[in-house]
């Protein structure tokens, strides 16, 4: 580049300066002056995850843009989940196809299948639910291949597609995914569209590496190959309404103003990565063991789908007769009741870990059925004859801790709740929006295989029988959900 003399160049600027004055238009006889109101702006409110997370954007778009460097950075990203009737269950929002539309979905650590209500197929009975339309995206691909998939609250079939899908900052341009034609009675509860599961590919049933994996499997994407729960608990505020701040979902990185102190990880035992595995090694109620098997037969799903915490009859039943007065459920096969003004303090250790993570009596007390009688949070199942472990350990339980499912090594990880994450409980107020715009990074899905058959229900269907004089709670007893949220 040759530059001009400093007084060729000055000169140059003020004969153009001089053209342009010239060839404006001659003023009016009066002139007007001319003056632009300026409006401050108010100061977006955000809570304390919401401004942290805006600060490191801030902090992530300069580094970015000054650092010289033309190579992706790592990311992390967060969405803002939300708490459906009463902690029943916990939902967030992807944005699916182009242009990106957003649709609430139920994120569920118990499977790994991603899918969406079909607007060619539910839609006429969906009672609200937001379906998703093929047709209206320039870059969906249908697959031509068959999809079903079954769980403890229900079933859904359909067809596979393939679309671009954004999530928590992120975007994989060519995912797998349900577009279901039939969902089963109350699987679904509006505004919520479909289910995105963050197990391990090995138990998808449309055998597709879910959307987690994609982008942890691909290298330099995430800060760290993780994902973080932290959930609000509304079981115990009786002005919450049926949609309230569900807490907190991070993707890549953990939130370290949601937890105080270390993260106790436990690796996953060797071979079991599908189902987020623990070894359940200790469980007390009240200061008392309850006694557990060794190896296998005290493994557990850690499950954000599920909203209790279900187990084999033996344990559970040892568990409730060290509550006074507590009885076996007449007509709900698996559920307790025990009196209501009974505190029950319950703990749970996984594998090698010292730390025995206590559960909320908030927590722990289900639902009230009278006047002295209330249900309790653990319930009995058996998972004899399907892929899924013996205990199932739902919201009920993750409530009360800060989680972390961690690809590599293969892990769990669990947190003692700071002070900023304990005071959303019970806060009510607006749910969050939605989100739909930039990403951080984009990976490319992968095809789909031939599955994994989820045909079984690990809870069985018997589970639904004569529960009608509970209401709506026991109804939700009786089939072993709350709204739709046992996933397993």
């Amino acid at each position: 580049m040759h530059l001009l003399p400093h007084s060729l160049a000055l000169s140059c600027l003020l004969s153009l300066a001089y053209d342009n004055v010239l060839a404006a238009p001659p003023p009016a006889s009066s002139p007007l002056s001319r003056a632009i109101t300026l409006q401050r702006r108010e100061r977006p409110q955000r809570n304390a995850t919401e401004l942290t997370a805006w600060l490191n954007r801030q902090k992530a778009i300069l580094e970015a843009k000054y650092s010289g460097n033309s190579q992706r950075k790592r990311a992390s990203g967060l969405n803002l989940l939300t708490n459906q009737n009463a902690d029943s269950s916990f939902y967030g929002s992807i944005a699916v196809g182009t242009p990106a539309i957003s649709y609430n979905v139920i994120l569920d650590t118990g499977s790994s299948d991603l899918w969406l209500a079909a607007s060619d197929g539910v839609s006429t009975s969906s009672g609200g639910i937001p379906t998703f339309d093929s047709s209206a995206s320039s870059t969906f691909t249908d697959l031509n291949t068959s999809f079903s998939i079954s769980y403890g609250s229900g079933a859904a079939r359909g067809t596979l597609g393939k679309d671009v899908v954004q999530f928590a900052g992120f975007e994989v341009d060519s995912q797998t995914f349900g577009v279901v034609t039939q969902v089963s009675n109350d699987l679904l509860n509006a505004p919520v569209s479909g289910l995105m599961g963050l197990g391990f590919a090995s138990i998808a049933a449309s055998g597709a590496t879910p959307f987690w994996q994609a982008l942890a499997e691909n290298d330099g994407t995430l800060s760290s190959p993780l994902m973080a729960f932290q959930l609000t608990r509304f079981v115990d505020t009786p002005s919450a309404s049926s949609l309230e701040p569900g807490g907190t979902f991070n993707l890549g990185a953990v939130n370290n103003s949601l937890f105080t102190g270390d993260i106790d990880y436990q690796d996953i035992p060797s071979g079991q990565e599908g189902y987020w595995i623990q070894q359940l090694s200790g469980l007390t109620v009240n200061g008392n063991s309850v006694s557990l098997p060794s190896g296998s037969g005290a493994y557990a799903a850690i499950d954000t789908g599920t909203t209790l915490v279900g187990g084999p009859q033996d344990a559970i039943s040892a568990l409730y007769a060290q509550i006074p007065g507590a009885a076996a459920l007449s007509g709900n096969d698996g559920y307790w009741s025990y009196p209501c003004n009974t505190d029950v303090n319950v703990t749970m250790r996984f594998g090698s870990s010292t730390i025995s993570w206590p559960i909320s009596n908030s927590d722990f007390l289900l639902q009230q059925l009278s006047q002295n009688t209330c249900v309790g949070a653990f319930f009995s199942l058996s998972t004899a004859g399907t892929s899924a472990p013996p205990w199932i350990v739902g919201d009920t339980f993750l409530k009360n801790v800060y989680t972390v499912f961690r690809a590599s090594p293969a892990s769990v990880g669990f947190a003692q709740l700071s002070d900023t994450a304990l005071a959303m409980n019970g806060k009510t107020g607006a749910v969050p929006s939605p989100t739909v715009g930039a990403v951080a990074a984009t990976v490319s899905g992968s095809s789909a295989n031939s599955g994994t058959d989820r045909s079984s229900s690990p809870n069985g269907a018997s589970l639904g029988a004569g529960v009608s004089s509970l209401g709506m709670w026991a109804a939700a007893l009786g089939s072993g959900i709350l709204g739709g949220a046992l996933m397993l």
